[in-house]
Formats: C-alpha cells, structure tokens, sequence
C-alpha cells in the first residue's frame, strides 16, 4: 500500500495557488509603478566657471628652397697637335677592291687536354715495403715537440707512406694522430725515411703501407 502523505506537509498541494498569486501581485505593482511614475526627470547639471575662448591662427606653411646646384667642373684642358706634328703624318691610299678574292682564315686548332694520371699504388703484395733501418730509424728522427713535452703528450701516430719502385716517399697521410705538434713531426720523420721498395712478383711496384710512430716522454 502507498502511503499517504499528511496535507499539513506537503508541499505540492499549495504550489499552483502560490505560483499564480505572486504573479498576479507583480503585475499589479507593475502596472502601478508606469502609472504614478511615468518620467523619470534627469537633473540639470550647472557647470560653473567662465568659458574660455580658444583663438585658432592659421600658419602658413613654409616651402623649403631647394640648393642650387654645384657649379659645373672646368673642362680639362687637352694639348691640340702643333702644324710640325700633322705635318710628319701620313695619309695611306685606304681604298678598298671589291672584286679582290680574300682567303679564309684557317680553322682554330683544338688544343688537346692532357689529363694528369696519378699513379696508382698496391695496397697488398707479396713483398711489402720496410723502412730502412726498421722502426727505430724512424724513432731516431722523431723531434719531439716541445710543446706536446709540457703537456705531457704521449701516444701513437699512425702515417699512411706513399712508397715508389724506387724506395722513395712520394707523400704521407696521417690516419690517426694525437696532436700537439707530434703529428707533422711523425709524417716529416717518415717522409724522411729510406725504403725498400715493395715487390709482386719479383717485380718493384708502388706500394702504401702503414708506419706506426710512438711518442713516450723518457
């Protein structure tokens, strides 16, 4: 069973007539508020003091003259011929003949482009090239820098050597260096160095081989 509520406490039974009450109250105060207050009458502001009047000259605008121009530069003075100079020229004939048969220029000849080829070196052969005096003659060459000394520069420098048929260096190629002045002393210590030329096949070829230069303060 639903239970019923008490009508002393419910609050929906009186709504409606509330609702229409309070609308009907607005509309009246509504109505009475146009009626016996229609305009609303602003106030006059008075402003006192006296007016003071501001008079408005009219500047006439100034027009800038422009400078006149620079005066033109005096004409260089040219040296005109003396009668003795025209008269130790001579006039040549400058008479052209149509009907001559000129020849034709020979062609430009192309000049040929020689192209330098470098000369190509083994990287392996059966015979690889070694320092004349082994590793330590190299050693012996090697100034070390005094400045890679104050640092406390030590280390390994590999150099790539360029080696002819002949034994000779041609170039060197620093692969690995560690600085301070002990990589250009390494490569000038190999490009100093003697060889004795790689071989393939009994033959003397142009070889490049890898020098390892140790840098040990003592």
């Amino acid at each position: 069973m639903a239970l019923k509520k008490n009508p002393k406490v419910d609050l929906k039974r009186k709504y409606k007539r509330v609702f229409e009450t309070s609308l009907i109250v607005s509309l009246v105060v509504l109505i009475a508020a146009f009626k016996f207050f229609p305009k609303f009458e602003d106030e006059n502001l008075k402003l006192d003091g006296p007016q003071e009047l501001i008079q408005v000259t009219d500047v006439e605008a100034t027009k800038q003259e422009a400078a006149p121009p620079p005066p033109p530069k005096p004409p260089i003075p040219i040296e005109a011929p003396s009668d003795d100079v025209l008269e130790d020229i001579e006039i040549s004939e400058t008479e052209l003949d149509i009907d001559a048969v000129v020849d034709a220029p020979p062609p430009p000849q192309a000049k040929e482009e020689v192209e330098e080829v470098e000369p190509v070196f083994f990287v392996a052969v059966e015979e690889m090239p070694d320092p004349i005096g082994g590793i330590e003659g190299i050693q012996k060459k090697i100034v070390y820098p005094e400045i890679a000394k104050r640092a406390g520069v030590q280390g390994r420098v590999f150099v790539k050597a360029f080696v002819d048929e002949n034994g000779n260096v041609n170039k060197v190629e620093l692969i690995k260096g560690i600085g301070a002045g002990c990589d250009e002393a390494a490569m000038a210590a190999v490009q100093q160095t003697k060889f004795k030329p790689g071989k393939q096949r009994g033959k003397p070829v142009k070889v490049q081989v890898t020098v390892p230069v140790l840098f040990k303060l003592q």
